[in-house]
């Protein structure tokens, strides 16, 4: 673009400069668009010549915006495992919607200050009638639910074990762990996110004061033995504080007992914080919403909108009905922050974040343009799918191993139980280009995972995706 200024004048181009770069950028991703179903789900990646193109960079000279933009869709096209793909059937990563990005591009535009509620009135407001509403689906009275977008799945739990701290021993803020009279311990499913583990190292309580416990045959954390363990770990002096159930784990989709633990957590005195990240977005459904019976019975709970809401990352989300908990946990004065107004809260003062990006926004105009009826009948598509996806592997001789009204399926060759050999038949998968599946560990058995996830995805990718595992397995 031969008329595009240089230096600091690119900052802040003229009105009819910039429409022709976002004009550029608008025919580049709809050709993405268009074309991304064509083309294989991932690439083999040169590390060196990646390396070579990106530091060819050097920053000296100024480059066309036409040309560094395409260049880095190349690079983009070329390297990543396309999450956008109809035949992804990955982690928790999915094909964004249209409304989902266009409300990044609004956030990045106005750039909203989301520590102040002054700064960004509107953006506050959108994000905490957001919360409100996935709260109130949740079973939470959605005119008590507080809480906090986040970067992702992981702050939001960060988030829950803090507030449980503070909670349960309402000096920890002041003094730390070294004024308890103890260790506290916290528990989980063998089976849940691992994230747990660096939240344990960053708040100081250790890694060793998760304690991961065993799941029953249904991959579900078994209720009889988290008793056991916690009354063996008063026993030896330790201060059991926080059980974590998980709805939707990562390997199998499980949802843990939740009535049973909220009881349990009831009868021993312990905080009782529900890891939604993924799904969490089944309230959405009525058809599904039964599947997280209990989990309104929760301190807290982590929804996290970057996986089967469909936004792009991040945007996470802690609930509760905690708000002075909240408040307790994260707060801070300062005479730089702008005053208070009056019934309202400052994102900053509930949030472990201070200064962060308007999170909110894509799902709002996601929700708000298809309606919560549109997001139902997308979940229960992706369930129907995944419920032809168990017939089609089960009528070809595979073993379904995990059972979840979730779409997510995990199977199993019966001639060969082996790890070496499900990670080969992964491999020969995603290396084909054909489909993006992975190896996964349940319970110490070697399955292979398969998760819609993808809004795209349709009868005939799961066609595709049965036939590329069987031609692996042969």
């Amino acid at each position: 673009m031969d008329d595009f200024p240089v230096g600091r004048g690119s900052f802040d181009p003229a009105p009819a400069v910039a429409e022709r770069v976002w004009r550029h950028v608008v025919e580049l991703l709809e050709r993405e668009r268009a074309e991304i179903a064509g083309r294989d789900v991932s690439a083999p990646v040169d590390v060196r010549r990646l390396r070579d193109a990106v530091g060819a960079y050097d920053f000296a000279r100024p480059a066309s915006p036409d040309d560094v933009i395409d260049d880095v869709a190349g690079l983009l096209r070329a390297t990543t495992v396309h999450t956008t793909h109809p035949r992804y059937f990955g982690l928790f990563n999915p094909t964004p919607t249209l409304m989902g990005v266009v409300g990044e591009t609004l956030a990045a535009a106005f750039n909203p200050q989301m520590a102040a509620w002054s700064h960004a009135p509107a953006a506050a407001e959108i994000e905490a009638h957001l919360l409100r509403f996935l709260g109130g689906r949740l079973g939470y009275p959605s005119e008590k639910v507080a809480g906090s977008f986040t970067s992702g799945g992981a702050e939001a739990n960060l988030t829950g074990v803090l507030l449980a701290l503070t909670r349960t021993w309402p000096r920890y803020g002041e003094d730390g762990l070294r004024g308890l009279p103890g260790r506290p311990v916290m528990y989980a499913s063998a089976e849940s996110h691992l994230a747990w583990l660096k939240i344990a190292h960053g708040t100081g309580l250790g890694r060793d004061a998760v304690h991961l416990v065993p799941t029953g045959p249904d991959l579900r954390l078994d209720v009889q033995a988290l008793a056991r363990r916690v009354a063996a770990d008063r026993a030896d002096g330790d201060l059991p504080f926080l059980v974590v159930a998980t709805a939707g784990t990562t390997g199998a989709g499980a949802i843990d007992p939740l009535p049973e633990l909220a009881d349990l957590c009831a009868d021993l005195g312990l905080r009782l914080h529900v890891d939604a990240a993924y799904g969490g977005a089944a309230a959405l459904s009525d058809r599904l919403r039964p599947a997280l019976s209990g989990i309104e019975r929760a301190d807290s709970i982590t929804v996290d909108a970057h996986k089967w809401l469909s936004v792009p990352m991040g945007a996470g989300a802690l609930l509760t009905t905690d708000g002075a908990g909240l408040a307790e946990t994260f707060r801070v004065t300062t005479s730089y922050m702008p005053d208070d107004v009056p019934d309202t809260v400052d994102p900053y003062t509930s949030s472990q974040q201070w200064s962060r990006r308007f999170m909110g926004l894509k799902l709002f105009l996601s929700l708000a343009v298809a309606g919560r009826g549109g997001y139902a009948e997308q979940l229960d598509h992706d369930a129907a799918l995944a419920d032809d996806l168990r017939e089609r592997l089960k009528s070809t001789g595979w073993t379904i191993v995990n059972d979840t009204p979730l779409p997510v399926v995990c199977f199993a060759d019966p001639a060969d139980g082996t790890w070496e050999h499900h990670d080969a038949l992964a491999r020969r998968v995603v290396g084909s280009g054909r489909a993006w599946i992975s190896p996964v560990r349940l319970a110490g058995r070697a399955a292979l995972r398969a998760c819609v996830i993808s809004h795209r995805t349709t009868p005939s990718d799961i066609d595709e995706l049965v036939q590329a595992v069987d031609d692996a397995r042969k």
